[in-house]
């Protein structure tokens, strides 16, 4: 029995990705490069936590050993996917993995590379999940984006067809008359820093 069917809120741990090696941006770590005086990975997990989720589950690749030097982590549960140059897909299945036991009801994803989603867009995908069987994901202007929630019993099949660099994106196809779309383009942005060019938009 979930939490929502005893009348209580579902307990929604938050999954932040953030293996990139950001090979179009020379090979600089994603979870590394600055924003606001600090690591993008610490805002990221700041924006988790201010947006009502718990536990946070981060998951590293590149320079893993760097991150977790430089950057405050604390209170998290980090894991390192080995095979993060395969792409996006692994270190998703590395993160629903460690979440495995955690007592969780719905795992929220986030991407370390997408510093615009704040906090108000990840709690209102947050809302949106009353159950382990929820599935909701923020959209921008009709456009399904990231944040993404997944209930818990979802998370195998989701795992499952987690290959490459395209995530969730075949379950979430596969499933997107089930999905709850939550419109966020009036608090959010959803660009990503994926090259040179896109390091303006770090402060």
């Amino acid at each position: 029995m979930t939490r929502d069917t005893e009348g209580q809120e579902p307990v929604v741990a938050g999954l932040l990705l953030a293996a990139g090696g950001g090979r179009r941006l020379g090979g600089r770590p994603k979870a590394l490069l600055e924003h606001r005086g600090r690591p993008l990975v610490e805002h990221a997990v700041r924006v988790l936590r201010e947006g009502g989720c718990g536990p946070v589950h981060v998951v590293l690749g590149a320079a893993s050993a760097d991150v977790r030097e430089r950057a405050d982590l604390s209170g998290c549960v980090v894991t390192d996917n080995p095979r993060w140059e395969e792409g996006m897909g692994s270190s998703l299945r590395s993160g629903l993995a460690s979440l495995a036991g955690s007592g969780a009801d719905a795992a929220l994803v986030l991407l370390v590379d997408q510093p615009g989603i704040g906090a108000a867009a990840v709690a209102r995908v947050r809302a949106a999940c009353r159950s382990s069987a929820g599935l909701a994901a923020a959209s921008y202007g009709g456009e399904r984006g990231h944040p993404v929630i997944f209930g818990a019993d979802r998370w195998a099949d989701v795992a499952a067809t987690a290959v490459g660099d395209r995530g969730a994106r075949a379950y979430l196809r596969a499933h997107r008359e089930a999905i709850t779309l939550v419109e966020c383009s009036d608090v959010s942005q959803a660009y990503d820093i994926d090259t040179v060019d896109d390091l303006f938009h770090l402060e």
